[in-house]
């Protein structure tokens, strides 16, 4: 519990520091509401060729705190055999993977935040490898895009 409280307020923090981080996240809006869009998510996810690992409620750790909310969810990302190749190649790369994009009910929209991809390239030497990453931060741009289409 204190792990997702903390993973949610660096989270936060993340969001209102410096102009130059706005880079490094990748945020899409829709007006789905909360479950049509956690569908499109996951079902975009799948036909991308990723599967969902694990979705993980914050709601519960929120409400807890006394505030107000029920629908807030983290949805980890991933392809096993990639994460697996990275992780132990990188060990720095464990406390990242899998890749997770958050998604939680704002003022009538839902709205879907995750690290731009490319951050983790930073971490890594071998330039083959960092084609995985550009890999995935194109497939996140084409998974917002569908969340995006959802809304026509």
């Amino acid at each position: 519990m204190k792990i997702m409280i903390r993973y949610l307020l660096a989270f936060v923090f993340m969001s209102f520091a410096a102009p130059t981080l706005a880079a490094d996240l990748l945020m899409v809006r829709t007006q789905q509401n909360f479950p049509e869009a956690m569908l499109t998510l996951q079902t975009s996810i799948r036909e991308h060729g990723y599967e969902v690992t694990r979705v993980q409620r914050i709601d519960i750790g929120l409400t807890g705190m006394g505030y107000k909310t029920d629908k807030y969810r983290v949805v980890f990302v991933g392809k096993p055999k990639e994460i697996r190749y990275l992780v132990d190649k990188y060990p720095v790369l464990a406390a990242y993977m899998p890749p997770q994009i958050s998604i939680f009910a704002e003022h009538g929209e839902t709205v879907l935040v995750t690290a731009n991809p490319m951050i983790y390239a930073e971490m890594i030497t071998d330039e083959k490898d960092k084609v995985l990453f550009r890999r995935w931060e194109s497939d996140v741009y084409s998974v917002f895009d569908d969340i995006k289409d959802a809304d026509d």
